[in-house]
């Protein structure tokens, strides 16, 4: 996947962004919205190896860029039945509260229908505000929740703002 928008990219990660990556794991403030908040503590070589078995078919991670820049990644994984599930991080702090994550999602989201995918799903912490916002402006429905997790699906009545 490269799709890009404006001045907004989206990539297939190679394993040249591992050492990039790697820092973004590894930083607990980055992290600590997904549940890690002292990091992932992992290496730039298990990254670029993970990288490496990457698949369409599979999963698939992405570096997000803005003019050219690196600010975040994203990642799909196949669930079969033509599931994909799906997670963004803008790793940049100044690049947060932008509307940036609400435009990728629509890229991504529209790119992955037409791959095929006929359901998107993903989950994000009850205290996540800002995503619960952002998910179900762009029509993302709860599908359960749990004490420690909040969960949404999409189907391709999703109308893109690509």
């Amino acid at each position: 996947m490269n799709i890009s928008n404006g001045n907004l990219t989206i990539r297939n990660a190679t394993t040249t962004d591992a050492a990039l990556l790697c820092v973004w794991w590894n930083d607990g403030a980055i992290m600590a919205h997904a549940g890690h908040p002292g990091g992932l503590g992992t290496t730039p070589e298990k990254i670029s190896a993970d990288i490496a078995a990457d698949t369409d078919e599979t999963r698939r991670r992405h570096i997000i860029e803005l003019d050219g820049k690196p600010i975040g990644e994203m990642i799909y994984f196949n669930k079969g039945a033509a599931v994909a599930e799906i997670g963004i991080k803008i790793c940049d702090p100044s690049k947060l509260e932008k509307g940036l994550g609400t435009k990728l999602l629509a890229m991504f989201i529209y790119e992955l229908f037409a791959m095929g995918y006929r359901k998107i799903v993903l989950d994000t912490s009850p205290e996540n505000k800002r995503a619960q916002h952002v998910y179900e402006k762009l029509g993302f429905k709860q599908s359960h929740q749990t004490p420690s997790a909040i969960f949404y699906e999409l189907t391709p009545t999703f109308q893109s703002i690509k």
